[in-house]
């Protein structure tokens, strides 16, 4: 049993000293669920809590906040070891490195959960080397409804714990879809803690799914091109390296996220893409350094735990070591944004650069199912080897925006405004009735999901048409500035074509539905007086019904054509609703 005890307290009682610097009133028991089970099992929410709790009430170190409520009934709390023992984010921040550790996203992937209530507790009770100039902060379980609905059953391909939370939260969406959107109180809950703490490393705890290999460990780093510049230099050149050299010399092995389902990696295997619905590619957008730790779910509880507890050291060690370099880093890739005129959007692979991999696999086969009688992939643990394979870890961008002055939302899309708001993003209403000449988008094409993904339907492949208008803004209306520390973040999602736009998740969808239309009976007298006094738009007229034989057989298509081109058309169809203000 690991006890603290109260020593210190007891030769108080003999010379003169602070009291007051001192929690420990009692003692406590600060072995784990997880070290009682032998590696075998992990606490439930209730006892996460109340172990942070009694971490809080004995280390003047360590501090648990609560924020917010979540989709389940819970409040989210946010636990922080600080070596100063000050716990202002605003007053410590200069001076020091700031991590921030996100477990639990998915509950059944506990592997975090439990490794970061030891390295809490050993930071508390100096078992382990404690940094001088790195707070480390973490949420204890993300998304709690998941973690209150423990069974045993559903993680399928997982080799334990003996019972654990629900991928889905308390209203069955997955929290790591939803950085973006916004669908969930965890993720408003979750703004508001990253919004507050500002980390410079974030880290994400899971479990992998796919094929299977040596590693227990394998990392998914923010994808440096996307990340970008400095910064994106770092991670590949300094943060990864340093890393997988931590840990070799810990006796760990560790591997890039083996991206493949259902096929074998030595045909080699892309990077993951994250994107800002992801939680490290919502990070990426105020210049974090983003980390998801993925361990291998078919390796053993205890070890998968183990190798976690050592990856976060490792981490801690990193940002301790580069504290004024990644400073530095970070402060620049702000100033980058602020001062450019494009910013790349829409990355995909870069096929062209190839990256080799020392690997370490099983050899597999497809052979004959006993079930299905067709082929099934078949790994042999017996057969281990390493070999050289591809790794595409290089991307592009299709796409680059030029970056407005500022954008302008009218105050209706409450819903969006909500989220921005959320975000601390700086928004200035107007404070009278106002014309202004204005970048409008026309959106001209668009892809949407035949089948429900995360509560929505979204769009992609979303092409559009720029004109220049002078529109009248209302009283109340908003005018947000890109020139703040948010502006990556509004490129992200008020830009439609971005893959993860307001737009592309279906904010906008009103806009998409005409609302007013004609009666043919009606219209056919309009449309006569219309092309008589426009001979521009009969010509036009004339030649799309000779080029286009199916329009010519359409009398109905033919007036609807007309009813478009005419000043009895509504203007908010296909207009996007916001919009750009360049100069």
């Amino acid at each position: 049993m690991k006890r603290i005890l109260i020593a210190s307290l007891i030769a108080c009682l003999f010379i003169s000293c602070d009291l007051s610097k001192y929690k420990l009133i009692k003692e406590y028991n600060f072995e784990t669920v997880f070290e009682k089970s032998g590696g075998k099992q992990t606490p439930t929410y209730p006892e996460i809590i109340n172990y942070y709790k009694a971490l809080d009430d004995a280390f003047p170190r360590i501090e648990l906040q609560e924020f917010g409520k979540t989709d389940g009934g819970e409040p989210l709390h946010l636990a922080i070891f600080s070596p100063s023992e000050n716990f202002n984010f605003d007053e410590v921040r200069e001076n020091y490195t700031i991590i921030l550790i996100n477990n639990g996203i998915h509950p059944g992937e506990s592997d975090g959960i439990d490794a970061t209530m030891m390295l809490f507790r050993d930071l508390a009770q100096d078992s382990i080397t404690v940094p001088k100039n790195t707070i480390i902060a973490t949420i204890p379980v993300y998304n709690i409804g998941g973690a209150l609905n423990r069974n045993t059953a559903t993680r399928t391909n997982q080799n334990g714990p003996e019972e654990y939370g629900f991928r889905g939260n308390a209203r069955n969406y997955d929290l790591n879809r939803d950085f973006i959107k916004a669908d969930t109180k965890n993720t408003r809950a979750f703004y508001e803690i990253f919004q507050k703490v500002n980390p410079d490393i974030f880290v994400d705890t899971h479990v992998s799914n796919g094929a299977d290999y040596q590693y227990t460990l394998t990392h998914l780093f923010t994808q440096h091109n996307k990340l970008g510049g400095e910064l994106g230099d770092y991670i590949q050149e300094k943060m990864l390296p340093a890393l997988e050299t931590s840990l070799w010399e810990n006796e760990w092995d560790i591997t890039p996220y083996v991206n493949v389902h259902n096929e074998v990696p030595e045909k080699g295997f892309t990077q993951f893409l994250d994107t800002p619905r992801y939680s490290t590619g919502y990070t990426a957008l105020w210049n974090t350094l983003g980390l998801m730790i993925e361990t291998h779910m078919l390796k053993p509880y205890k070890k998968r735990v183990l190798g976690t507890y050592r990856t976060l050291q490792s981490i801690m060690e990193i940002a301790e070591r580069d504290r004024e370099k990644i400073k530095d880093l970070r402060a620049r890739a702000q100033r980058k944004y602020l001062t450019e005129r494009f910013y790349p959007v829409n990355y995909k692979v870069d096929s062209s650069k190839v990256s080799k991999l020392q690997f370490k696999g099983y050899e597999a086969d497809n052979i004959p199912s006993e079930i299905t009688g067709s082929p099934r992939l078949k790994y042999d643990r017996s057969k281990p080897f390493t070999k050289e394979i591809d790794y595409y870890n290089n991307f592009i961008s299709e796409d680059k925006i030029e970056i407005p002055r500022a954008y302008i939302i009218p105050q209706g899309w409450w819903n969006v405004i909500d989220v921005l708001k959320a975000n601390n993003v700086e928004m200035t209403p107007f404070k009278k009735d106002t014309i202004l000449a204005v970048e409008v988008y026309h959106i001209e094409d668009y892809d949407t999901s035949s089948s429900a993904y995360e509560g929505h339907y979204p769009h992609s492949n979303t092409k559009v048409r720029k004109t220049l208008d002078s529109l009248s803004f209302r009283k109340g209306d908003l005018y947000i500035k890109s020139f703040q520390p948010s502006v990556r973040y509004l490129i992200e999602t008020l830009e439609p074509t971005t893959t993860d736009s307001f737009f592309n998740w279906n904010f906008f969808d009103t806009i998409l539905q005409q609302k007013e239309g004609f009666s043919p009976y009606v219209f056919e007298d309009i449309a006569k007086d219309l092309l008589e006094n426009v001979p521009a738009l009969k010509k036009e007229f004339m030649a799309k019904k000779k080029s286009d034989k199916e329009f010519s057989k359409n009398w109905y298509a033919q007036l609807e054509w007309l009813h478009k081109k005419s000043e009895h058309m509504e203007a908010s169809y296909l207009r996007y609703p916001v919009f750009r203000v360049s100069r």
